[in-house]
């Protein structure tokens, strides 16, 4: 037998499922973007947090940031280092948040993609 939910656990749900449904309705360039920090950060920072990121990232949507990283971990491209720090966002009210590194998978993504870059600088001067 399950268990009927309150009136507020429904709303509950629904509101979590509406910002589920947000961050995933997330362009490809929001994705492209965090991508690019979180490479960005971890070639030349080594351990990065979302504090560091979003001191480089436009605006997003609520909870996008975190979602991405999450799915850039679960990618086996970042790994946690073990620490936390606390966050820098007003709207956290100073909550713990991961501290990542770059896998051996990212490092070598985020040099193939800077060899890139560089070719194509090389190609367009």
């Amino acid at each position: 037998m399950t268990r009927r939910l309150s009136v507020a656990e429904r709303l509950a749900a629904d509101t979590r499922n509406l910002t589920l449904k947000s961050i995933a309705d997330q362009s490809s360039w929001d994705r492209f973007l965090v991508e690019q920090v979180v490479f960005h950060l971890g070639q030349t920072h080594g351990e990065f947090s979302a504090n560091d990121a979003r001191d480089l990232l436009p605006e997003m949507g609520r909870g996008y940031l975190g979602a991405a990283i999450s799915a850039l971990s679960g990618a086996g491209i970042i790994t946690r280092t073990g620490q936390d720090v606390p966050s820098t966002s007003a709207a956290t009210k100073g909550h713990g948040l991961k501290v990542w590194t770059l896998t051996d998978k990212g490092r070598r993504i985020a040099a193939r993609r800077h060899e890139a870059l560089a070719q194509r600088g090389r190609a367009a001067a």
